[in-house]
Parts: C-alpha cells; sequence; structure tokens
C-alpha cells in the first residue's frame, strides 16, 4: 500500500457520550484545578464510562479519593441518569463520612450538575468543581482508572450479563484497593 501511496481508511468505532454539558445548569468553578491533596478526604473526582454487553451498554459511575486513587463509591446501571451518579456519590459518603470542606471535582455533565446532585454535594458540606470545557487532563485521576478498568479488566472477559460484570467490576476495585489504599474503609457495593 504505501509503494503505490495508497492510505487505510480506518472505521472508528462508536462510543456513546456520557457527558451532556449543553444543560442549563450553573457550572462550578474549577477549584480543584490547583490543588495537591496531602490526605485522604480532601479531594474526590468522580467520572462515568459505559460497558458494553452483548449488544447493549451499561453505565459505571465512580467516585474516587485523589489521595489514595481508591475508589470509595460506585454504581452501575442500564441507563445513564442522575440517579447512577448519585447512587455512586451516596455510597462514598456511606463509606468515608468526610468532613466538611471536602472538593467534589467532575466534569460540567448534567449528572453532576443536576439541582439533586449538587444539593447532595452541598447538603454533606462539600465544595463543587468542574472542569473546564473540553479539558479531560483536569479530571485525570479517575480518567486514568478508567481506562485501566478497561484494559485489564473489560477488554480481557466476555460477561453473562450486568450482574456477572458487577461481581467482576467489585473484585477489580477491591484489587485496586489493595494496591492504592490499604488500610481505608471499601466502599460499599451497589
Amino acid at each position: 500500500m504505501r509503494e503505490d501511496s495508497l492510505l487505510a481508511i480506518r472505521k472508528r468505532r462508536f462510543v456513546p457520550q456520557t457527558t451532556d454539558s449543553g444543560h442549563d445548569f450553573e457550572v462550578a468553578l474549577n477549584v480543584a484545578r490547583r490543588l495537591i491533596p496531602t490526605a485522604i478526604d480532601q479531594l474526590w473526582v468522580a467520572d462515568i464510562t459505559y460497558v458494553r454487553l452483548a449488544q447493549v451498554d451499561v453505565f459505571l459511575a465512580v467516585v474516587m479519593d485523589a489521595f489514595s486513587r481508591r475508589i470509595v463509591g460506585w454504581n452501575l446501571a442500564p441507563k445513564i441518569t442522575t440517579e447512577l451518579a448519585l447512587i455512586a456519590l451516596s455510597h462514598a459518603i456511606e463509606s468515608r463520612r468526610p468532613a466538611p470542606g471536602l472538593i467534589h471535582h467532575s466534569d460540567r455533565g448534567v449528572q453532576y450538575a443536576s439541582v439533586a446532585y449538587v444539593d447532595m454535594l452541598l447538603l454533606h458540606g462539600m465544595i463543587p468543581s468542574m472542569s473546564r470545557p473540553g479539558n479531560p487532563y483536569d479530571n485525570a485521576k479517575c480518567e486514568r482508572f478508567m481506562k485501566t478498568l478497561k484494559q485489564e479488566e473489560i477488554r480481557c472477559h466476555e460477561y453473562r450479563g450486568i450482574e456477572d460484570l458487577r461481581t467482576n467490576i467489585e473484585a477489580f476495585i477491591e484489587r485496586q484497593a489493595s494496591t492504592f489504599g490499604a488500610g481505608l474503609p471499601v466502599a460499599g457495593r451497589v
């Protein structure tokens, strides 16, 4: 092909959108941008990704402690909703019981900007923070976890269904916890 000056045209795989930032909710300032956490429960980062199961996509929401890089809450559901993210946040709060002043950082997605999600943060004394438009580096720790999860777990297995996936994700998170966050409380299972 090179000798004939031909180029291969690669078909791009369909990737479902997990972030809808075209909403009318208020977007929080990026207060986590220059923060370097020095202890647990100073900065949590949150993200949502999709997992392909047979012919259907399911969605995974995680909340990670940026200092320990431990998943402190997560949820898996067939639809990407505010409830998906809220349940992950609820599990994080239940497992860690953070003191007021914790910064919660996410992208600008509608799930994180929704009134219900922001109210939950404020109810527990958390400070909302959101990434700048089009800048995935603001949430790099969580993005890196999602990439590792997909490379080391999801792409290596075929799952029988959402419950099989749930069991394997839980085991993966526990293995990661033993690597990054030994001795810290375990996040609640969904």
